[in-house]
Parts: structure tokens; C-alpha cells; sequence
């Protein structure tokens, strides 16, 4: 009799690396690791070598990062969705793209369950289970960390898990941050990162950014083409989503811009500090907004910055793949048909600053932004703009005064 096949979201780490023999140990199940690559630096050959030596019957390798930078990551750009007033939403954009993965394999293959290895404690859970709902409702799921038969309530503990069956644990113990990577970001949580006293340790955590204070002294200029709020080009270069991203991670990273140390709310109501190395998103960031405030008018400006905390809060929560958020992302999308043009930045030890933007759509008239008197604007026009934009102030003050009570009393 054929075993039920279970699909198990593999990265090689060492959460998925103990699940595959713990899977074993205690189910029926034929395990069929899966490994979507969103842009980490891995060694996939190795990886499926130790998915297959720990018991996995097959490893797939799914490329999914132009996928993920045209699909997840410059939605949230274009939004300018910031998560918290600084996270730029790296793992949050990820985890939708590679629960449909799962999901979409899992009926390819004939699984009747899927397996993660989120821990009880944080978001990567619900975004992993709302995305695999989405796409596969009749599917299983069992959370490692949250089953009953799974005894392990730290990452020593699974190291120990390992070392006891003479599995080689993939890190070093002194490196155990809890890490996600991907093409946009590379975050840690761990350590002393558990103390918010602790000031993080740069020089032994960072991966992909040069510690600002050992950027080069010379900085570096970069420039940025944009088409409709999507970036499409480095210093005069056209390149695909993917490569632009790996293109201004590589500019951004020598040169320490990036970097973010914050205390968030997690979706589960709990505090957790991570830093976030997110160079290219941070350039990118940063360019595009410098572009909105040229092209875009007031009002859509204003609303749209209403628009882009609740993205933020629906990327983070979750959910990706609800009615609202293609709502809203219609709206952005609305929003960006003249968000064209060309935006140059200086970078210098961690900072970044603008350096000149450009487009056929700017609504920066030079005539009338003069000091000078123009045909288009005539000083004596803003006195009466400002007695009847000043007139419910000068009504109440007047009614105060026929009251016999101090100025702003009411």
C-alpha cells in the first residue's frame, strides 16, 4: 500500500532539518521536501543532498524569484508599504508566494497534507496557513511546532535533537541567529538581539551590509529609471526584476545603507526584535517616493499614504490573497500610471540622500515654484485665498471676544 505523501516547506535550516526525521519518527508519511528559492544564497545541490540523506524521499527546487520581485515585492514598493514606520516587509512578502507554491505542489504531486516549520510563536505561521488555505482549502496542515508529539521548545534543543542522531547541525552554534533570507532582505532574531538593552553586534551578524562606519569614505552616486512606479533600471541599465534587485543589494550593501533595528508588534501580540538588512529595498524605497512627490498631487499623495499602512498591516497579518488587497493594489496601480522618470541618490556610510529626480509627468511647474513673479502666479491672489482659508478661524475668535473670554478658550 502507497504511503499518504506529505509536502514539507524545506529551506535546509535547521528547523526543516530535524522536521524530516521527526516526520519519520513519528507518522506514515512519504516526505516530499520542497524549496522555493525567493533569492537566498544557497547551495541547492547540497541542500537536496541533505533533504534526501535525512530521509526526505524527494526534494524539489522551485525558482521562484522573478516571480517574487515583480509579483509581491514591487506591489509593496509601489504602495510604499512600510510596516511599523521602518520594515520593509522581507519575510512578509515572501511567505504568500511560497505558501501557493506549496500549496500548487501539493495537488501536482497528490499530497493530502503540508508541512511547515513555523514556530507557535510568530507571523510566519498564519502567512504560510492563509495562503495555503487560499490554494489548497482541502489540504492538511501540521505545524511541527505546534503538535502535540513535538518536544523541542528551542533551537538547543534541536541541535541537541540532531547531534543525538548524528546528523550534522547546519550552523555553527555561535551563529544561531534565527535568520530569513531572501533576494529583498536577510533578517536575525536571536541571541542577544532577546535583550533590548543589547546593542546588536553588526560586525558578527551582518551578511549583506557593510558596517557604516567602514563604508567607503568616497560614498557613491546611484541612478534609477522608473516605468508606471516599477523600477526597471540602474545607471543607465536595463535589468530584469531579479538582477536589478541583486544589482542595488550589491551598491547598497558596500556601502552600509539599510540597516534596521526595530521592536515590532507581531501578529500573535507579542514583542520580538529583529534586524533587517534590506540594502536594494531601501534604495528603492527611497527612489520611488522621491518620484511620487514629483508626479503625484496632493490629495492622491495624502490618501494614498493612508492606503499604504493598511498594505502594510494586510502584507504583515497575512493576507495577500484577499478580496481587499487586490482592491487596494488596484488603487495603487491607478495611482502610478505617471510615476515615470529618473531619480539619482548619493549613498555615504549608511545614509541616503537625494541627488536630482526627473519626468515628462512632474508637476514641479519652475514659474510658478520661482521666487519670482510669474504669469501663472501673482502674490496679490493669496490675500483673499487666505481670508476665506482663514475665516472660521477669525469667526470663533470674534465670537470669544463678544463672550468676554480669552483668546482659544473653546
Amino acid at each position: 500500500m502507497n504511503k499518504e505523501k506529505i509536502i514539507l516547506s524545506y529551506s535546509g535550516g535547521l528547523d526543516t532539518t530535524v522536521i524530516i526525521p521527526w516526520l519519520a519518527e513519528n507518522f506514515d508519511y512519504e516526505v516530499i521536501a520542497v524549496c522555493v528559492n525567493v533569492g537566498q544564497k544557497e547551495d541547492w545541490d547540497g541542500i537536496k543532498k541533505r533533504a534526501l540523506a535525512t530521509g526526505a524521499k524527494d526534494c524539489i527546487i522551485v525558482d521562484a524569484r522573478e516571480e517574487y520581485v515583480k509579483d509581491y515585492i514591487f506591489p509593496a514598493l509601489k504602495a510604499q508599504a512600510v510596516y511599523e514606520s521602518s520594515y520593509l516587509l522581507g519575510t512578509a512578502t515572501a511567505r504568500p508566494l511560497i505558501g501557493k507554491i506549496l500549496a500548487e505542489t501539493a495537488h501536482k504531486e497528490g499530497a493530502s497534507a503540508i508541512c511547515h516549520g513555523a514556530t507557535g510563536k510568530g507571523n510566519d505561521q498564519i502567512r504560510f496557513e492563509l495562503a495555503i488555505k487560499a490554494f489548497a482549502p482541502d489540504v492538511k496542515i501540521i505545524a511541527a511546532w505546534r503538535h502535540p508529539k513535538w518536544d523541542m521548545d528551542s533551537r538547543e534543543a534541536e541541535i541537541a535533537y540532531l547531534e543525538k542522531r548524528g546528523i550534522p547541525v547546519p550552523m555553527k552554534k555561535d551563529q544561531s541567529y534565527s535568520r530569513d533570507e531572501n533576494i529583498w532582505h536577510l533578517s536575525h532574531e536571536g541571541l542577544e538581539l532577546e535583550v533590548p538593552e543589547n546593542e546588536a553586534n553588526y560586525k558578527h551578524m551582518l551578511k549583506l551590509t557593510t558596517v557604516p562606519e567602514e563604508a567607503p569614505e568616497s560614498g557613491e552616486y546611484v541612478s534609477i529609471d522608473f516605468e508606471k512606479g516599477v523600477p526597471v533600471g540602474v545607471n543607465g541599465q536595463k535589468l530584469s526584476p531579479a538582477a536589478l534587485v541583486d544589482e542595488l543589494n550589491k551598491i547598497g550593501g558596500r556601502n552600509g545603507v539599510g540597516l534596521t533595528d526595530l521592536v515590532e508588534n507581531r501578529v500573535v501580540g507579542i514583542k520580538s526584535r529583529g534586524v533587517y538588512e534590506t540594502p536594494g529595498g531601501s534604495i528603492l524605497y527611497f527612489a520611488h517616493e522621491m518620484l511620487e512627490h514629483l508626479c503625484l498631487d496632493r490629495d492622491t499623495y495624502q490618501f494614498k499614504q493612508h492606503i499604504a499602512l493598511k498594505i502594510s498591516e494586510l502584507i504583515y497579518g497575512g493576507k495577500w490573497f484577499t478580496p481587499l488587497m487586490r482592491a487596494l493594489n488596484a488603487f495603487v496601480d491607478s495611482t502610478q500610471n505617471t510615476v515615470t522618470g529618473n531619480v539619482k541618490l548619493k549613498l555615504y556610510k549608511g545614509s541616503i540622500r537625494a541627488a536630482g529626480s526627473s519626468s515628462p509627468y512632474s508637476l514641479y511647474n519652475e514659474s510658478i515654484a520661482s521666487f519670482k513673479t510669474g504669469d501663472l502666479y501673482d502674490h496679490h491672489d493669496a490675500e483673499g485665498f487666505i481670508t476665506l482659508y482663514g475665516l472660521p478661524t477669525a469667526v470663533r475668535a470674534m465670537m470669544e471676544k463678544e463672550n468676554g473670554l480669552p483668546p482659544q478658550s473653546l
